[in-house]
């Protein structure tokens, strides 16, 4: 067993405070010599707690039971040596100041015993060098202690910033200049590995080579944005495009903030933002933005155009009636009595003009206002107005009507209407066709409205090409009620559309309109 621990008491209590305890493990067979080293430490001002084992075992049971902050270790005991204390205290990893302390040693097992791991070797003849050899010893397991300490810290650090690097959308970088003046990467987050399809660790590098993928058109400001920053030492917020070696090609948003490296290097530290999509989104915006600048100067385009084609049927057509009948009815007066029989032919002419006025102001009121929407409804506008297209440009209409008491809410008749003569309009001036076939149904809660021609023909991408305004406002009209726009080809030729629309459109936030293709 372990020679109990002792607490070393000083003669004069109030000298307590001031001296330093000081915790002794003594591997020694001989008390007097433990009791020579105690007073070397009581005079250097130590309050020695110590104990004294003279066996393997007995050192185990101490190093289990107490923390020591010394040990001094003879160089040989019956049954036990300062090589196997140093063996164990090494097995058991503890970082412990380990001297030997012997009468007797030679020079050459001295020094295989401090290329073991021994931390000094002393003789019990000349102690002179005991203190400061142990303060030595004690300050390098103090600095020790402190480096694992700093070096934890630093990992536990090191981990944090990359737990939170590795998890940030954007990719947190270091970019410094290489050799040969371009910007190359020193540190990449993890994210790097989404934005350049390439491990972190490829990029990593002085060469810069990354810059190749700028585009030739965005190079030159990158650079000079690089330039400046570097020499004012502002924030570099710059954006551009990379063409990646895969082919595709990404905008980017790069932020970063310079600093003086300990070398007078300029270094940046930021994060790159993939920007792709709302750069798509912007430039979808300005296109939409675009198209509907267009569409807009085109309806009032066509809003003139039919104020003077209204003019013009009222002026050539009815005006010029009038005009002859007002001529008629002079020569009619002139002859009544002198020559009965042309005075009837004149009058007869007079009402054929007559007739031919009151069809074109008809015409003419039911292109602006179709009463017959209100009085009679949506199935029976669509008949008159089939029959007035056939009538005026002999082009073929056959009409169904399955649901003639189909009741939708006026404002989706009013658009089903207007867009049946925008399509009748658009058949008779580019599809070149000879027959209109027209379905008017009601399917669930929606009105359909079926219009095939057997003309050129129509794809569906012909919504998207820039000048299709009529296609343009029919989609748009029907989004508004919540409906849909079919568009779809016809074999041998052809275009069919399809116009859906509830009966009755629910509020503004509640539709979700869409464009759709129906089948052939």
């Amino acid at each position: 067993m372990p020679t109990a621990t002792k607490v070393d008491v000083p003669s004069n209590p109030l000298e307590a405070p001031s001296r330093k305890t000081l915790r002794l493990m003594f591997i020694e067979d001989s008390e007097n010599d433990v009791l020579l080293l105690l007073h070397h430490f009581r005079k250097a001002g130590y309050n020695p707690v110590y104990c004294q084992v003279t066996s393997e075992n007995e050192m185990r049971e101490a190093l289990r039971d107490e923390r020591w902050d010394l040990i001094l270790c003879d160089h040989n005991l019956p049954g036990f040596s300062a090589r196997g204390a140093l063996w164990l205290t090494q097995k058991l990893a503890l970082d412990v100041p380990f001297i030997i302390v012997s009468g007797v040693m030679q020079e050459d097992e001295a020094i295989a015993a401090m290329r073991a791991g021994a931390h000094d070797y002393l003789s019990k003849n000349k102690l002179d060098r005991l203190i400061p050899a142990v303060e030595r010893e004690l300050r390098e397991v103090a600095n020790r202690h402190e480096k694992r300490l700093a070096e934890l810290t630093l990992r536990r650090s090191e981990a944090r910033l990359r737990a939170l690097t590795d998890n940030i959308p954007g990719v947190v970088f270091q970019m410094g200049y290489s050799a040969n003046g371009t910007l190359g990467f020193q540190y990449l987050s993890e994210a790097a590995a989404m934005l350049f399809g390439a491990p972190a660790e490829e990029l990593i590098g002085g060469s810069g080579g990354w810059m190749t993928w700028l585009l030739d058109e965005d190079l030159p400001r990158f650079v000079k944005a690089a330039a400046d920053s570097a020499t004012s030492l502002a924030t570099l917020n710059w954006e551009g495009r990379i063409q990646l070696p895969s082919g595709e090609q990404k905008w980017i948003n790069l932020r970063s903030s310079p600093r003086l490296s300990d070398s007078g290097e300029v270094v940046w530290e930021g994060v790159m933002w993939n920007i792709t999509h709302s750069k798509h989104v912007e430039a979808d915006l300005r296109e939409s933005r675009s198209q509907l600048a267009a569409l807009s100067n085109h309806l009032q385009r066509i809003k003139e155009d039919e104020r003077e084609r209204i003019a013009r049927d009222v002026h050539d057509v009815l005006g010029g009636t009038l005009v002859a009948m007002k001529f008629e009815m002079s020569l009619l007066e002139a002859k009544l009595e002198a020559q009965p029989a042309q005075a009837r032919e004149r009058a007869r002419n007079v009402g054929r003009m007559v007739d031919d006025a009151i069809a074109t102001v008809g015409r003419v009121t039911r292109e602006l206002r179709p009463g017959i929407l209100q009085d009679f409804g949506l199935a029976a506008a669509i008949e008159s107005q089939g029959e007035d297209f056939a009538q005026r440009t002999g082009i073929t209409c056959n009409i169904l009507c399955t649901d003639h008491d189909l009741d939708p809410d006026y404002d989706t008749a009013l658009a089903f209407f207007r867009i049946f003569q925008e399509a009748l309009t658009n058949v008779s001036k580019h599809a070149r066709g000879t027959q209109v076939d027209i379905r008017l149904m009601q399917e669930g809660d929606e009105a359909v409205l079926e219009i095939t021609d057997d003309g050129c023909g129509l794809a569906a991408t012909d919504l998207q090409k820039p000048r299709s305004f009529g296609l343009r406002g029919i989609r748009e009209r029907m989004s508004s009620l919540g409906g849909t726009l079919g568009l779809s080809p016809v074999q041998p030729h052809g275009t069919r559309l399809v116009l859906r629309a509830p009966l009755r459109p629910g509020p503004p936030e509640e539709t979700q309109p869409t464009t759709r293709s129906t089948p052939a």
